[in-house]
């Protein structure tokens, strides 16, 4: 290529050429980076691609275009305040790989094929898959109907598709409680952070959220009964109500394993909290314990809410006890519990340990701050702010 042919805007720094190039899209009005290469026709190819680069990025940003990325994250800031907000972030971080960068009128079946095929290669239930593509249509209804540029126009100024969910009749796994010998297998191929809080599950009934979210600031200690109860706020249940979680000895075990780890969250991950239970550990471990599938889909951790009901059941506790130790929305379902509904319920998830367990027939119920350090012992000496529970 002779010189006079040479493409302006290039210049040679060391054995690197560097672009030099007057543009009205930035802000000195000098588009100046570095190509990271020595060799020139690429330098040149680089910044072809790069001007082409800005003058999209300059005609999205008068035009008023959004990527689905861009509108997702918007879509996380106004839905922070719910508790479904860490399950949509869940299902976001999964479809970013596949979409992220699409415009959003580029969004549609078509582009959602490739993120609907790799899930379900993987073994996810058609639900889950259904769940990602619902977030999917929030994300596209609110940027046609309500989020508006500076020039007052919607993001996305085209109705949003209608987009096709799996067909889940005959495809849903069904519920499968485990027995004592499977769940052995289980929680021994589970890594020790998921072995803990599947324990903490299957003798509490909690949702998977309701676990990777729980906080130390929760927990009110019961010392006649030498436990403690779990308060979870509305945030975070699935009915947005308060909800009372009891603890059997087992249950109990769990959080002192966990106690000292993280000053706020009880069960985390190499210092962050644990994002979701039914990861490819989780997946490694079920398959490991040869446990069953079911059209070709793994079961989840759910099953573990489902196996603490049926013994419940199994052990002859009544059917609204049943519901209070599982959260199920129910008008008469309260955190205001008398002192006997409150051993009913702890008394009630002794039954499902199958090992003999003393039970203290007091009670007395103080809210306290904690500390973090020394034993359980120790901390109760430190106590500075007892505030009498609710019941």
């Amino acid at each position: 290529m002779s010189k006079r042919n040479r493409m302006p805007g290039l210049r040679l720094k060391g054995e690197i050429w560097h672009i030099e190039k007057r543009s009205k899209h930035c802000e000195d009005g000098w588009f100046r980076e570095s190509t990271g290469t020595t060799s020139r026709s690429e330098a040149e190819r680089y910044l072809i691609g790069r001007l082409a680069d800005i003058e999209e990025e300059a005609r999205r940003s008068t035009e008023g275009v959004y990527t689905f990325e861009e509108a997702a994250m918007r879509y996380l800031e106004d839905i922070a305040h719910k508790s479904s907000a860490d399950t949509v972030a869940m299902h976001l971080d999964q479809l970013f790989p596949f979409m992220g960068s699409k415009l959003l009128e580029q969004v549609h079946d078509g582009t959602i094929k490739a993120f609907v095929d790799h899930e379900t290669g993987r073994g996810k239930a058609p639900k889950s898959i259904n769940d990602a593509i619902g977030v999917v249509s929030a994300v596209l209804n609110r940027a046609a109907r309500v989020w508006r540029d500076e020039q007052g126009l919607p993001w996305l100024r085209q109705a949003p598709p209608r987009l096709s969910r799996l067909m889940t009749k005959g495809r849903q796994a069904r519920p499968y409680p485990l027995s004592w010998a499977e769940q052995d297998r289980l929680f021994k191929a589970l890594p020790r952070h998921l072995a803990d809080a599947a324990q903490y599950a299957v003798n509490t009934g909690c949702r998977q959220q309701e676990i990777c979210q729980l906080r130390w600031e929760w927990e009110v200690i019961v010392p006649d009964l030498k436990t403690s109860v779990f308060i979870l706020p509305d945030t975070i249940t699935k009915s947005s109500m308060e909800r009372v979680v009891v603890l059997n000895t087992v249950a109990s075990s769990a959080i002192e394993a966990r106690r000292g780890i993280h000053p706020v969250y009880i069960f985390t991950y190499r210092g962050n909290p644990v994002a979701r239970l039914n990861n490819n550990a989780w997946r490694r471990a079920w398959k490991a314990a040869g446990l069953p599938m079911e059209n070709g889909i793994l079961k989840g951790v759910h099953n573990l809410r489902h196996t603490f009901g049926r013994r419940l059941r199994g052990a002859g506790v009544p059917l609204e006890t049943r519901k209070a130790l599982l959260g199920h929305a129910n008008g008469d379902i309260t955190t205001h519990y008398s002192a006997a509904e409150l051993r009913e319920l702890l008394d009630a998830a002794e039954k499902i340990v199958d090992r003999g367990i003393a039970q203290t027939p007091t009670l007395t119920a103080v809210r306290r701050n904690r500390d973090y350090v020394g034993n359980l012992s120790e901390r109760e000496k430190g106590v500075t702010a007892k505030k009498p529970l609710t019941l």
